[in-house]
């Protein structure tokens, strides 16, 4: 028997090196790892040993005898993987960094942010170092994205923050929630009281679609939606209009996919989650009964993962319907889909689309209904959304890449909801410095790079601020490895500077201008308290979703 990783996987890695065989892959330092949806295990390798499953932080492997019925397909998804890259063993043995001597004393480490960037690189730097950190977040909670953006309904992959509790208990590091750098603390303060200063601050904008009415009511970008559905503080009184039968999502990746559950699964089903209170309930009234997902290219360069695409065949109550017009591909996606060296997740994405067009469709079901090739040209409607008129595009071949050409045939969909998803993006960090074009933070290996192109002595950063929004959970963590590594180098060969203030004068200051700062006792104290809500409930937790029941949980 071997076990299988299934869709839950956050390609987080830490399976990787406890597997006695050498079995997972693609590896940390292989290419493809960068852009692989997920790990796989090979099954004529694996010897069920189960260390996999320990090391795991998201509960995604499982042994093969004990899949369910959504899950089952993921043995052959695992074994083809290998067929396309047969295992190559390399039992090169593991080598520990060096620590900085001891003689250099207490590293100190502010880190702005609490997301996975951040956590995965607080987690290095405690394995690395002799190390003080100070983690600050503008909100009352850590985990960033883990608590507000993933999905409810994916609670296992939820479950990577309770690795990062369990790496954090020691008073080596302090939180400092409910504090904004920039206007609690300035960036120079934080230089003041440290050797280096990490921001991780993530892709906290969307991109605009660029469109004739994207600013009426009835349109919103994802971001806010999920925000909402979350319980982020931010977004807890925004309302969406739910009333009409049909909402449209621009975009096709796994958080338009999100979207479109969260919008047709069954709110009993949802009720058993950590979904806010007000989306429920906004959720319970809702009348939609259709979900059009669009992409502006084919069914093969659609943004979703196959492991995700492939979730939503099991949705109960819900049909996920494609035209079979949308299939018919153009001579360079046949040619790519014939090509004996293609992915198979990539073949796994067409077939599913294939199964979906061919699928039967359940009278009183909902419906989530995927159109390709197809853009947004406007919004349109009287003093709010009403309509969606789109373009259908071809793909053309430019520079070696299939771009979305707009044809001359228009179509207009009916909506009174629509919701843009086609990426995130960065905003500029106080005091340093921003590359608009591209939403990033200027760096190399994560060594922020100031307007002359020379490093900035004691300034990093890691994650999507430093390489983009690209990438899942699981990416951070060999990203922030790298910054880590040039934080700690530096460190080492005496290029930063050595802090003016200690912890106590930190803490000092801070005090006195954020009376509500929430420390790790406070932490402890919301999080307990949504814990305690949620089994007198029946679900993993209820929310805080203001900041003032945050702050009042804070306070015990």
């Amino acid at each position: 028997m071997a076990y299988v990783i299934t869709q839950r996987c956050c390609n987080d890695a830490s399976c990787v090196s406890e597997c006695p065989v050498d079995c997972i892959r693609p590896t940390p330092d292989q290419p493809e790892f960068a852009t692989t949806e997920m790990l796989y295990i090979d099954p004529d390798t694996c010897i069920d040993c189960g260390a996999c499953v320990d090391a795991c932080p998201v509960e995604a492997i499982f042994p093969e005898d004990d899949l369910t019925a959504s899950l089952a397909r993921y043995r052959d998804i695992n074994a083809a993987y290998f067929q396309r890259h047969p295992l190559e063993s390399n039992f090169d043995p593991i080598v520990t960094p060096a620590r900085p001597p001891k003689a250099l004393g207490t590293l100190r480490v502010a880190i702005v942010g609490a997301g996975p960037a951040a956590c995965y690189a607080a987690d290095e730097l405690l394995r690395r170092a002799d190390v003080e950190i100070e983690m600050f977040d503008r909100l009352p909670t850590p985990w960033g994205l883990v608590r507000a953006g993933v999905a409810p309904d994916h609670p296992g992959t939820k479950t990577v923050s309770s690795m990062f509790e369990s790496a954090f208990r020691r008073e080596t590091l302090q939180y400092y929630l409910n504090v904004e750098v920039g206007t609690d603390i300035s960036h120079d303060e934080l230089l003041q009281h440290h050797h280096a200063v990490i921001y991780a601050v993530g892709a906290s904008t969307d991109r605009r679609l660029g469109v004739p009415g994207e600013d009426m009511p009835g349109s919103h970008s994802a971001t806010e939606f999920v925000a909402w559905y979350n319980g982020h503080p931010d977004y807890a009184d925004r309302t969406f209009d739910l009333s009409g039968e049909r909402a449209v999502i621009v975009g096709n990746g796994n958080v338009a996919l999100d979207v479109a559950r969260v919008l047709t699964v069954d709110p009993d089903e949802l009720a058993k989650t950590d979904i806010a209170d007000h989306a429920l309930d906004a959720l319970r009234q809702s009348n939609i009964r259709e979900v059009i997902v669009l992409g502006r290219r084919g069914p093969l360069q659609a943004a979703y993962t196959s492991s995700e695409f492939l979730a939503l065949a099991h949705l109960k109550g819900v049909d996920v319907l494609v035209e079979e017009a949308d299939l018919e591909l153009d001579q360079a996606s046949r040619a790519l889909l014939e090509d004996p060296e293609i992915e198979p997740s990539l073949t796994l994405k067409y077939t599913l689309a294939e199964e979906y067009a061919a699928g039967r469709r359940a009278e009183g079901n909902k419906r989530i209904v995927f159109r390709y090739l197809a853009s947004p040209t406007a919004l349109t409607g009287a003093d709010r959304v009403e309509s969606v008129e789109l373009v259908h595009n071809e793909l053309v071949s430019e520079g070696g890449q299939l771009v979305a050409v707009a044809t001359g045939r228009t179509e207009s969909i009916d909506a009174t909801l629509v919701l843009r998803s086609i990426g995130y993006r960065g905003e500029p960090v106080a005091e340093l410095p921003f590359d608009e074009r591209r939403g990033v933070v200027p760096n190399e290996h994560g060594r922020v790079i100031g307007a002359d192109g020379i490093p900035i002595s004691g300034v990093y950063v890691s994650g999507w601020i430093k390489r983009g929004p690209r990438g899942v959970i699981g990416s951070n963590r060999v990203d922030s490895e790298e910054t880590v590594e040039q934080l700690i180098s530096d460190f080492t060969t005496g290029k930063l500077g050595v802090p003016q203030g200690d912890r106590a004068a930190l803490k000092t200051l801070l005090a006195q201008r954020e009376a509500d700062l929430v420390d790790r006792a406070g932490w402890r104290a919301i999080d307990q308290a949504e814990r305690a809500a949620g089994k007198s409930a029946g679900r993993p937790r209820v929310k805080f979703t203001t900041r003032e029941d945050l702050l009042k949980a804070a306070r015990g």
